[in-house]
């Protein structure tokens, strides 16, 4: 089956009911023919900018097109998800809640901001780079104002 039918398929079972955890999803997508492997599901989630959510894994409002605007908003995301930020020199510790730092990361990623060089997320922590500890500063109090 096509790469778009599978995109479908992800579309539709996340629609459906909510969906825990990649392989869920996986063995869902098993269950109706598709032969993919953890790697590949990884790629169609970021391509598909689906985000984990508390409820699990959700589609950008609902329909899961590639627009730049159907991402959350990094407020709303950071204020559902961040718990904390701590700065080590040029770099930012962005604590979150489980299951939570990669749409956090993919949030601040997209919003270009000029102190931001990149992100790493793990699972409840975002690591976040900035040209400098200026910069840093200013960002972890944009941060923190935003968590509240």
């Amino acid at each position: 089956m096509s790469k778009h039918e599978r995109h479908n398929a992800i579309r539709e079972l996340i629609a459906q009911r909510p969906i825990a955890s990649q392989d869920e999803l996986r063995r869902k997508l098993v269950r109706r023919g598709f032969d993919v492997t953890q790697a590949t599901l990884s790629r169609d989630i970021h391509e598909l900018r689906i985000y984990k959510g508390p409820g699990g894994y959700a589609l950008p409002n609902g329909n899961g097109h590639d627009e730049q605007d159907d991402l959350p908003d990094v407020d709303e995301v950071m204020s559902s998800f961040g718990l904390k930020v701590k700065q080590a020199q040029n770099q930012l510790v962005l604590v979150t809640t489980a299951g939570s730092a990669q749409p956090v990361a993919l949030a601040i990623d997209h919003e270009d901001w000029p102190e931001v060089v990149g992100t790493l997320a793990g699972d409840d922590t975002v690591l976040i780079i900035c040209p400098d500890q200026k910069r840093a500063t200013v960002l972890a109090e944009r941060l923190e104002k935003i968590i509240g």
